[in-house]
């Protein structure tokens, strides 16, 4: 999905650590298949993050969780990383045992309703060691009114004595080296440039220290189950691990409070732990929940005015969906109001290079932000979705810009969501769907016409423009021409072309900016808009609807042509070290994006021609799109598809590696099934079901329990749902089982997004994300 340039990324940084004097393995991140995110609910004031307001100070610490441990925790913004992961190991009568490797878990949120729904964003995670010896539960959740993190250690012996420890090993400033450290029984504290942390206990330690990571190996500090190290890095700096006992166990179990404080310095990160172990946990977790008149996640709930209508909807009783919320809501800034990122997560991060400064998934796609917005709207979230569409401009290419040499209105590929450029390419979804959700949240009345307005002439008009005329860019590397409706990258961001989905997304913004522009008074940009979006509509099958395919009857929508002939069998281009494919033989389930607008309706013949290409299950395996799965315990078979066939975006299906171990591609690397195609081909089922009306009780009935119910199945037990599941082909050395995310990385945003919309669709009895105008002047 977002591969290429990371990979680059991890190269150059191997290839620098190759020419350096020592052979150590660089530092990395964490597995990327998370079972909890969280932060705390912070109100706006006057649509912005400011101190001061209902939420008191705002909070700026989001933390992760995956395998059982904590894992990747950010102070700041949202993509800066502090932590890469803190574990319990526990010496035992007959060995060292730790977290993850030696335990079984299981995730749960702290705080639900009378049917066990979420209402926060807070977990209790317990390991379970598979000898029987000890169990460990973890409570944690931030301090709502400080850069704090609150965990609640609970140790069991089982099976007699046992000593715990504190593993943590710090990521300060974003990256897995420069740090210094410093250890006693008060504190366990790090940092590097501007960013300080402080652990501190209830209680002191009985003993810590802090050591060099070597090879990724934390627990070298732990030689014989004994604590190795000093008690400060002194002036060096680098990777360090920082290691606590706790008191010895015979048998019972042990509670232990701690914090974790961030700051600018290390006062203000000692500071805030102090201070949120003296606030106590009972009340900081009540801060954090909302409960009684404190102002927290429950209040956030309380004002997502569709939300027990989409519970209704849903087939398992409203938990995934009111999960869903939660991360969608998560996943947003502290500083930069609206900023919503793809993920918390670095996708496969344990094989990732955490060397140099990384954000991952942890950044702005506009065409994810899109998604994300969209079903912040469908839940009733009136702040969220107009803030982000404030957000807008800061992410947009001007003329005139600093560092910009060529046309402006076209939106960077991603970027940090302080605005700073990432990523340049060229993605015209990621153009059209801006206008879309301002003309959306114009007819829904929570955008006022006078703000349209002014958006129209900074903001749509130059987006629109551009979708019409392209021109050459001039950021960073990118110094190409763009000729829409030819996209630079199509949604998956690895080549160019003529893209189903691009397209679709092209049509229906300049429909609707068409419609913007006339409310403006630009009569003469409204009439271009509209006739070029006809323009575009009357060769969406000359272009992409190839009669002559390898597939089938020859008769399908491809995934990406290169030129104006769907039937030259032209060369598409090789990707993620897969083969580079004539374009016949590469399809996909973008072409149902076309309906999901409303470019085309949903028994158009070249639409339902191509659904039995889609559907195949016949065919090899490097071919095959479709996968069907069966979960424990559940009646029935539930669809899921991959990207497209001949994806290489995943593990690999000949050694079992995670995708793109050192910066290089391979080619038994294989794409996975995405719960998103699940959402997709739901939302087809039901534009397809309402062609005459409201569909009828049957119909909707059927689709909730096949689609709306298999993306809850894709969902893992702290309710999280990832981009990709397993399905089943290759070696399999994580022992995923068949429908279970992988290490891409989870929670996907869009993945929840794509089950609220399906849920306020199938509530709706209409496509929520389908635009009138698009379907009233090409849906006849």
């Amino acid at each position: 999905m977002r591969c290429l340039k990371i990979l680059a990324l991890a190269s150059v940084a191997a290839t620098a650590l190759g020419a350096a004097a020592h052979a150590e393995s660089p530092t990395t991140w964490a597995h990327a298949a998370k079972t909890g995110v969280g932060a705390s609910y912070e109100a706006y004031v006057d649509g912005a993050y400011k101190d001061g307001g209902r939420t008191g100070a705002v909070s700026k610490v989001w933390f992760s969780i995956a395998d059982g441990m904590l894992t990747e925790t950010m102070y700041g913004l949202i993509h800066e990383a502090q932590i890469k992961q803190m574990r319990v190991a526990v010496n035992t009568a007959t060995g060292l045992a730790v977290e993850g490797t030696d335990t079984t878990t299981r995730t749960e949120y702290l705080h639900v309703d009378a049917a066990g729904r979420p209402l926060s964003p807070a977990y209790k995670v317990t390991t379970t060691d598979k000898l029987g010896r000890f169990e460990i539960e973890k409570r944690i959740f931030t301090d709502p009114d400080r850069n704090a993190l609150f965990v609640r250690v609970t140790v069991r012996a089982l099976k007699g004595p046992i000593t715990p420890f504190l593993v943590l090993e710090p990521h300060m400033a974003n990256t897995g080296g420069g740090d210094a450290g410093a250890a006693s029984t008060a504190a366990l504290t790090a940092n590097e440039g501007k960013a300080f942390l402080s652990l501190k206990g209830a209680r002191p330690f009985i003993a810590a220290t802090v050591s060099d990571l070597v090879d990724n190996d934390a627990l070298v500090s732990l030689k014989g189950g004994k604590l190795a190290g000093g008690a400060t890095t002194g002036d060096k700096r680098g990777a360090v691990v920082l290691t606590a006992q706790l008191p010895e166990q015979a048998s019972g179990e042990a509670t232990y409070d701690l914090t974790i404080g961030f700051g600018g310095d290390a006062a203000a990160a000692d500071g805030a732990a102090s201070a949120t172990l003296r606030t106590g946990y009972d009340e900081v977790l009540a801060r954090y929940n909302g409960e009684g008149d404190r102002v927290g996640w429950e209040d956030y709930l309380a004002s997502l005015t569709e939300l027990p209508r989409l519970r209704e909807a849903s087939e398992d009783g409203g938990k995934l969906v009111q999960a869903s919320a939660l991360m969608l809501k998560v996943q947003e800034d502290r500083t930069y109001a609206g900023a919503l990122i793809a993920s918390l997560s670095n996708p496969w991060g344990d094989t990732v290079d955490a060397s140099r400064p990384s954000t991952g998934y942890k950044a702005v796609w506009p065409r994810d932000f899109y998604q994300c917005a969209m079903a912040l709207a469908a839940l009733g979230d009136k702040e969220t979705p107009l803030a982000a569409f404030h957000y807008l401009p800061q992410v947009q290419v001007k003329a005139g810009m600093a560092g910009n040499t060529g046309v402006g209105g076209w939106f960077l590929q991603k970027t940090w969501v302080d605005g700073t450029t990432e990523w340049v390419g060229v993605q015209l979804d990621q153009t059209a769907m801006p206008i879309m959700l301002g003309w959306k949240l114009w007819k829904l009345g929570w955008l006022p016409e006078a703000d349209l307005k002014a958006y129209y002439g900074k903001m749509i008009k130059p987006a629109a423009d551009f979708l019409v005329d392209g021109g050459k860019v001039g950021v960073g590397w990118n110094h190409e021409t763009i000729k829409p409706p030819y996209t630079q990258q199509e949604r998956w961001e690895e080549q160019g072309g003529y893209s189903p989905s691009t397209t679709a997304a092209t049509i229906a913004g300049l429909v609707v900016a068409g419609d913007i522009a006339e409310l403006a008074g630009d009569a003469a940009g409204a009439a271009r808009y509209r006739a070029t979006a006809d323009a575009y509509s009357a060769k969406v099958e000359a272009r992409m609807f190839t009669t002559k395919g390898a597939f089938g009857d020859g008769q399908y929508f491809v995934r990406l042509n290169k030129n104006e002939d769907p039937n030259d069998h032209g060369l598409i281009d090789a990707a993620n070290g897969q083969i580079a494919p004539p374009e016949d033989q590469v399809v996909d389930g973008g072409f149902l994006e076309l309906v999901r607008y409303g470019v085309r309706r949903a028994d158009d013949p070249r639409i339902v021609a191509s659904l039995p290409e889609l559907d195949d299950t016949t065919r090899p395996d490097l071919y095959r799109v479709r996968y069907d799965f069966k979960f424990p315990g559940v009646e029935g078979e539930f669809p899921g598809w991959r990207r497209y066939d001949v994806d290489g975006y995943g593990e690999d299906a000949q050694t079992g590696a995670n995708y793109g171990v050192g910066g290089k591609m391979t080619p038994g690397q294989r794409g996975r099934v995405w719960p998103i195609f699940t959402g997709e081909r739901g939302h087809y089922e039901l534009a397809l079901a309402g062609l005459k009306g409201k569909p009828d009780a049957a119909a909707v009935k059927a689709i909730r329990e096949r689609y709306v119910k298999a993306m809850e199945l894709f969902a893992n037990d702290g309710l999280l749902i990832p981009e990709q599941v397993w399905d089943g082909i290759g070696p399999n050395p994580h022992g995923y089982a068949r429908g279970e995310g992988t290490d891409s990385a989870t929670p996907l945003a869009w993945s929840h997004a794509e089950y609220v919309k399906l849920l306020r669709s199938v509530s709706d009895g209409q496509v929520w994300d389908s635009y009138a105008p698009v379907a009233a002047r090409y849906g006849k």
